[in-house]
């Protein structure tokens, strides 16, 4: 089964795409937006990915949560199921392309750090960078099932990038 997306070699255009869409949403956030960050492959220079851009949006509280799905929804994107709690997820797909994953959590929350942590790790670990696009090719040659597959696949690497990580802290 196939994935959202085909992996692809890094494309340049990539850091561009971001800085366009966070342009685009900022305003929806307004004063609870603490920042915006380019994250997940797409945002480390030299990586295969799809071609998604992940956008993470760090807010100081998700009360207008409601209001933000309103206003994400005119600027095309759809709510996916939440990553996990105060992890709120959004996609959005051009022209029957998934184009855009959009990560909203709240200031502190633990998977802001371990995403930031894997791009930055990622930005400067060319061997832990080329590792992975060979699992992420590798993983998606072998695909049956579709994205929840691929995933889990990537899973044991990332923690073990995390704990890398950790180590070093």
């Amino acid at each position: 089964m196939k994935l959202t997306s085909s992996i692809t070699d890094y494309d340049q255009k990539w850091p561009s795409l971001f800085l366009e869409e966070a342009g685009r949403l900022w305003s929806v956030f307004g004063d609870a937006c603490i920042d915006i960050h380019h994250v997940g492959s797409t945002a480390v220079e030299g990586l295969a990915a799809k071609p998604e851009i992940d956008v993470l949006v760090v807010v100081s509280s998700a009360k207008a949560l409601d209001n933000w799905q309103a206003e994400l929804t005119g600027l095309g994107y759809k709510r996916g199921g939440d990553l996990a709690e105060g992890h709120h997820f959004f996609k959005r797909d051009v022209g029957g392309k998934r184009t855009h994953k959009l990560h909203v959590c709240v200031s502190g929350h633990s998977q802001i750090n371990r995403m930031l942590g894997i791009r930055d790790h990622l930005r400067s670990n060319s061997a832990d960078r080329r590792a992975y696009a060979e699992l992420k090719f590798h993983l998606e040659k072998e695909n049956r099932t579709g994205i929840a597959e691929y995933l889990a696949g990537k899973a044991p690497f990332l923690d073990q990038l995390i704990r890398k990580i950790q180590t070093r802290a």
